[in-house]
């Protein structure tokens, strides 16, 4: 998301504030709420204030997005969910965002230690991320999804959590779909 270095900025009077002044993205368009009785220099003061430090939040936000979204910080990740959540034992070679994986959330090939991840979930909590890191790390030392394998998956605090959203997230693209289908196949 691009973030505007001066951005439109939309003055909200408010008969309910006495005091406290704010300001927030709404779209591409900061938004600063006053109190009703502010002055027109106050309100610059404020604009001066604080739509630079909501510009530079959201730059921030960017960055960070940016670099989450990156195969190298994808692979750091992993090492790092690996050490903490299974001594360092699953040792992945290669860990790589996937736009072809459209079936599962990620895949590993334990022979050589690769690890592919659904570009879907690019933009899912990290937490949620971070789950599916840890079940295709636990692959990577037991291949199937025996109990062994489902108790080292259990080791991430969020797995049934996390496993929740995802069925959510399943659900919801089926559901989806078949609606689309249903659309389709209506009779004219």
């Amino acid at each position: 998301m691009p973030v505007p270095s001066q951005p439109e900025v939309v003055v909200r009077r408010s008969t309910r504030r006495r005091k406290t002044v704010s300001a927030h993205w709404s779209e591409d368009t900061v938004v600063l709420s006053v109190p009703q009785s502010a002055t027109r220099r106050e309100i610059e003061h404020w604009t001066r204030e604080l739509v630079p430090r909501v510009v530079e939040r959201r730059r921030r936000e960017a960055a960070r997005g940016a670099d989450r979204r990156s195969d190298d910080r994808l692979l750091e990740r992993a090492r790092e969910l690996s050490r903490r959540h299974l001594e360092g034992r699953a040792r992945p070679s290669d860990v790589r965002w996937s736009a072809r994986q459209n079936t599962r959330w990620g895949s590993a090939t334990p022979a050589t230690g690769v690890i592919r991840i659904s570009a879907q979930l690019q933009e899912a909590p990290e937490w949620v991320l971070d789950f599916v890191l840890v079940h295709e790390l636990a692959h990577l030392l037991e291949a199937d999804h025996s109990p062994r394998f489902r108790e080292l998956e259990a080791r991430y605090p969020l797995a049934g959590k996390a496993q929740a959203f995802l069925d959510g997230v399943a659900w919801a693209q089926r559901a989806g779909r078949a609606a689309a289908d249903q659309r389709g196949a209506s009779p004219p």
